[in-house]
């Protein structure tokens, strides 16, 4: 019998502390740094955003949205036999943010490990789940997205500190003998590092380089819109499916423009399109599973609906997933 992998539950998590595009305005101000609701709205889409309290790491985020995926499963944490985290703002260099959340969830044992492909971070990571579950390595699998973003951006540049938020979402994603992910695509192109990336390090207790958010918004804005619409009829081509099909499209929540642009090119109608970007900003691996479990827990997206999820990030990364919810 053929092995296939379902989400049999989703999560999320946001830190309470909101800010509204107004607030963000206020305290940028006492910074010398001008900006307004109007200035990004009309660019991005975006509204609000949460900020996670200085203590708070990304597996603390991800350890309550795993709680809220597991109790819509129906499972208790001793069932799962792997976590995959996708961050790009783990607690420590390291351990993972993986193991770290295994410890919180009280278990042990199962393998456990982050990915690191920025706000592509959770289509590959459950691609990864997927064809672990489908070979047998796993059979009930807790993938997560979580991020502090806020902790690496520059409050001195409005073009990037207005776009992001912190947040957490997850699913469990379990074996399955009826097909659950139909199909993914994953890509990557080292040659445009540049245009989006965190250029620093740590070296002898000192930070190398530059340890904040450096982004060329109009370069990233152009690869992104044909490197989503490529990675989604890829997906759909391999799965023997169209953009008919599509029930639901649940892209990385990064700017409404990208977003509508998207989904013109799959001549899809924008009223099938999740969007949280407005209430979360952009999220980077958090942003998909967050703006699916809202999906699902308002109602829209419904069990039998088709998904399509994709991701575009920095390094460059880019993948799209096909499922059946």
């Amino acid at each position: 019998m053929t092995r296939y992998s379902r989400i049999t539950g989703t999560g999320s998590y946001l830190p309470p502390r909101r800010l509204t595009n107004a607030d963000l305005a206020a305290e940028l101000a006492a910074k010398g740094v001008e900006t307004s609701d109007e200035w990004i709205v009309e660019r991005t889409g975006i509204r609000a955003r949460h900020f996670a309290a200085p203590d708070v790491t990304s597996s603390d985020l991800g350890m309550e949205a795993a709680k809220q995926a597991l109790e819509a499963a129906g499972l208790q944490a001793s069932e799962i036999d792997l976590i995959i985290v996708a961050t790009s703002t783990p607690d420590m260099v390291f351990p993972s943010a993986a193991c770290i959340l295994q410890n919180k969830l009280g278990i042990a044992g199962c393998p456990a490990f982050d990915v690191q492909a920025v706000c592509s971070g959770f289509v590959y990571a459950l691609t990864v789940a997927d064809a672990m579950i489908k070979t047998g390595s796993a059979s009930k699998a807790l993938v997560i997205g979580a991020e502090v973003f806020s902790r690496i951006l520059d409050f001195s540049d409005r073009t990037t500190c207005v776009l992001f938020g912190d947040g957490a979402g997850a699913v469990v994603l379990e074996a399955s003998d009826t097909p659950g992910i139909l199909a993914s695509d994953l890509h990557a192109d080292g040659k445009h590092v540049g245009i989006l990336c965190v250029p620093g390090s740590v070296s002898g207790g000192q930070v190398l380089g530059d340890p904040l958010l450096k982004m060329d918004g109009q370069a990233v804005f152009k690869l992104a819109v044909g490197v989503l619409e490529s990675a989604a009829r890829a997906t759909l081509s391999k799965a023997n499916l169209t953009e008919a099909d599509i029930d639901w499209l649940i892209p990385h929540q990064a700017n409404i423009r990208i977003m509508q642009s998207t989904a013109k090119k799959l001549k899809m109608p924008f009223e099938k399109v999740i969007v949280t970007v407005d209430e979360h900003g952009n999220t980077s691996a958090a942003s998909i599973p967050l703006a699916l479990d809202a999906a699902v827990r308002s109602g829209k997206v419904k069990k039998g609906d088709t998904l399509m999820l994709e991701g575009v990030g920095g390094g460059f990364t880019w993948g799209a997933v096909l499922l059946n919810y």
